[in-house]
């Protein structure tokens, strides 16, 4: 009995990577200056649901022309492990350098023109190169990104004053040897000159290292944080309801097995 149940398990498992191979699509030289990318379509409800829109940055040991790549971490991966991520997603893969904010909202355009994206709940979140990423998008365009998370990463554009209009998410750990935490402390002091950091969730964790952060891409209430902010909210206050914890990281993993309908089903 108990070997007949870790069959149906591994059985749903594998159906649960099939279907999600099915709804992810690969793009290579569809969007004029812009990147190559995936994009992701829930399964279950179709492409005609008016939903949110969620863009993964990824690091520099990602960057290349392999698309496979960027499904070695982050939402890509998170989608095979069991996660319910209930958006559209947006992965694209930098073949080199800094992330350009002008390509990925060409990106964010050709998805608006080609589903059906919520564009007041479009999402911009990354890790290392594409924590970059993530402050140099939200820095150009707060008023089209409704938040964003960035982690062990820093910024590279001049003005840095648009991150204090948008609700920002930033965790960086001090051991960080690959992306100094000053990185992301000389942003918090750009958020924090323009007068208002009223919209700054800052974790600067002790013992952190440059790895760990990578395992928020795998827990459930990342996806509950970055969905429950729209550009509609009033004076669009950040969320301060969820936190962060090497604990919780630790367990991301576990996270998603509990929160996997298929897999909870059979336990």
């Amino acid at each position: 009995m108990r070997t007949l149940k870790f069959i149906i398990i591994a059985l749903l498992f594998s159906l649960s990577l099939s279907a999600n191979a099915q709804t992810s699509k690969a793009h290579r030289g569809d969007v004029k200056d812009g990147y190559n990318f995936w994009f992701y379509t829930p399964e279950e409800e179709g492409r005609d649901v008016h939903r949110p829109l969620l863009v993964f940055l990824h690091g520099a040991s990602l960057c290349g022309n392999n698309l496979d790549r960027v499904k070695k971490y982050g939402p890509m991966d998170a989608l095979k492990y069991g996660q319910i991520i209930d958006s559209y997603i947006l992965a694209p893969q930098n073949p080199g350098g800094s992330w350009q904010p002008r390509k990925i909202m060409n990106l964010i355009e050709w998805a608006e023109k080609n589903y059906n994206v919520d564009s007041s709940r479009i999402y911009v979140y990354g890790m290392s190169l594409g924590g970059y990423g993530t402050l140099d998008m939200c820095a150009t365009y707060p008023d089209r990104i409704a938040c964003g998370m960035a982690l062990c990463g820093g910024a590279t554009v001049k003005d840095l004053s648009g991150l204090s209009r948008i609700p920002m998410w930033i965790v960086h750990g001090t051991a960080d040897r690959a992306v100094p935490v000053s990185a992301s402390d000389r942003v918090v002091e750009a958020i924090k000159a323009t007068g208002d950091s009223s919209r700054l969730i800052y974790d600067r964790m002790p013992g952190i290292d440059h790895g760990r952060p990578a395992r928020i891409f795998y827990m459930k209430q990342t996806y509950d944080w970055l969905f429950s902010h729209s550009l509609n909210d009033e004076g669009r206050p950040i969320n301060r309801d969820f936190n962060i914890t090497n604990e919780k990281m630790k367990n991301a993993y576990q996270d998603i097995k509990n929160n996997s309908k298929g897999i909870e089903a059979y336990e």
